[in-house]
């Protein structure tokens, strides 16, 4: 079980004094960006496919001011860890990691040919690190609300979203999809949103009253996730090619059926899991809109099985929490969510249920695993925002 959150309003408080505490001065501005969930549509982003994410109530908070020079001075209240640096020293490996994006940034500025300057910034956040909520994603889109508010540089939502991407691809060599930024920067209260990985278009869902999106968080860190996500990345890249397409999201479950001889078995798994996700996730949307919350778990069950049999990403903490969720009265299905190898499960659950599904889910999952199921409650809240204060 876990502790309730702290509220954003607390948060915001808590960089602001803390700001103020160690700078001596008050930020100039506090921008805010929310982690996510996926309810549906998983490795179908950089195939360019459809995703149904939802921002949740939680946020990483940034206080900030800009200087005069080239420093930069940041202190993690998390991490409660202070760190300085300069702008010619944004790739120095030797910087506490948990920098690297906020530099990252800084970078990706500068290559887009921005000018940059020096900040003192604090940051802090709610959102659990290293479990699939996109904390990561989150510190960079509230790092470009900052930087376009205190640098003057005009940008759209999706700008900033991409920025982020940029830092991923270009500063830490990760070749992420775009979903995780998209959601962080556009999500709108109460709905999840539909994002087309291609078109970039999005699209609100409303997310039907009375239910809860339940994170269950194995504990299991993810481990090998970079090399096998490249490897997934690598396969779905050459099912495309062998097939004759751009990209899987441009065949029907019915034309890769059709053509899944052509392919060697394990190319064949690989992208019959991304072509079906995407059909899938195009059905929950439909089930959604319908209010037909039982359809939309028979999806996110049958989307766990393909993640665990044909894209082989699951693992056991995970198969043995998703498969208790499911098993527990008030829950409309639930699958692993993210790269895989580690982190949590979603579940949609009627909100009546979904303190004694958090008990007895903990409890059992501890007993067959004998580790400790963190469990958080949350809502789809709105996306990224930056207020200016001086």
């Amino acid at each position: 079980m876990t502790p309730p959150a702290v509220g954003p309003s607390e948060l915001r408080s808590t960089v602001q004094k803390a700001f103020r505490d160690h700078f001596g001065a008050a930020p100039a501005c506090i921008a805010r960006a929310p982690g996510r969930v996926n309810i549906i549509g998983e490795h179908t982003d950089y195939n360019d496919g459809f995703v149904l994410p939802a921002a949740i109530d939680r946020a990483i908070y940034l206080a900030g001011r800009l200087r005069s020079d080239k420093t930069v001075n940041v202190q993690s209240f998390d991490y409660r860890s202070d760190a300085s640096f300069t702008l010619d020293q944004l790739k120095d490996d030797s910087l506490p990691p948990w920098t690297r994006y906020l530099r990252g940034g800084l970078w990706v500025l500068r290559e887009e040919g921005h000018p940059v300057r020096g900040l003192d910034l604090v940051i802090a956040g709610n959102v659990p690190g290293g479990a699939g909520f996109s904390s990561s994603a989150a510190v960079e889109v509230a790092f470009f609300e900052m930087a376009s508010a205190l640098l003057n540089i005009p940008m759209t939502q999706p700008q900033k979203a991409l920025l982020g991407v940029e830092v991923e691809h270009r500063f830490i060599g990760i070749r992420t999809g775009v979903m995780d930024q998209m959601i962080s920067a556009l999500g709108k209260a109460g709905h999840a949103l539909l994002i087309d990985c291609r078109s970039l278009e999005s699209t609100p869902v409303p997310i039907p009253n009375g239910v809860t999106l339940m994170a269950l968080d194995t504990g299991k860190r993810r481990q090998l996730v970079e090399s096998e996500y490249g490897q997934r990345r690598e396969q779905c890249e050459e099912a495309a090619r062998m097939l004759g397409v751009r990209a899987l999201r441009d065949l029907t479950p019915e034309q890769l059926a059709a053509s899944a001889d052509k392919l060697p078995e394990v190319i064949a798994r690989r992208a019959s899991h991304v072509v079906n996700e995407n059909a899938r996730t195009l059905a929950a949307v439909e089930a959604l809109r319908g209010g037909d919350l039982q359809a939309v778990g028979r999806l996110l069950n049958e989307s766990h099985a393909s993640l665990r049999d044909l894209y082989e990403v699951s693992i056991k903490e995970l198969d043995i929490m998703a498969e208790l969720a499911q098993n527990t009265e008030g829950c409309y299905g639930a699958r692993m969510m993210g790269g895989g190898f580690g982190g949590a499960v979603i579940a949609l659950v009627e909100d009546s249920a979904a303190a004694q599904l958090a008990e007895e889910v903990s409890h059992a999952y501890n007993a067959a695993t004998h580790l400790k199921a963190y469990i958080y409650a949350l809502k789809a809240g709105p996306g990224s925002s930056v207020e200016k204060l001086t």
